[in-house]
């Protein structure tokens, strides 16, 4: 009876790690199939468009400098539902930008 609990407790620390591992992969993949996260932690414009009409636009989002990224980006979302980075130093984007300042709206 002693070596059958001594072996049932030599057991109970590998099936412990084993039912971890299982535990994490499982929350992993969980992640994996969510919303990117690594999105969130660099930056979303690798060039920007040109030649966007101002009537195409639907909303604009302007994401400040900072750890994620060093530089401004703003990033439109065209009434086709496609989004488009947009050159912040553009003329027609600093007008939107300071009618989306003066009016509060990103529409």
């Amino acid at each position: 009876m002693a070596r059958a609990a001594a072996a049932a407790a030599s057991r109970a620390p590998r099936l412990l790690r084993a039912a971890l591992l299982l535990l994490l992969l499982v929350a992993a993949a969980r992640r994996a199939a969510g919303a990117p996260v690594v999105s969130e932690l660099r930056c979303q414009c690798l060039q920007t468009m040109q030649g966007v009409h101002l009537k195409n636009i639907q909303s604009v989002k302007v994401t400040s400098p900072g750890s994620h990224c060093a530089q401004t980006e703003v990033i439109a979302t065209l009434k086709n539902g496609q989004k488009a980075c947009l050159n912040p130093e553009a003329p027609m984007v600093k007008k939107i930008i300071a009618r989306i300042l003066t009016t509060g709206k990103t529409n």
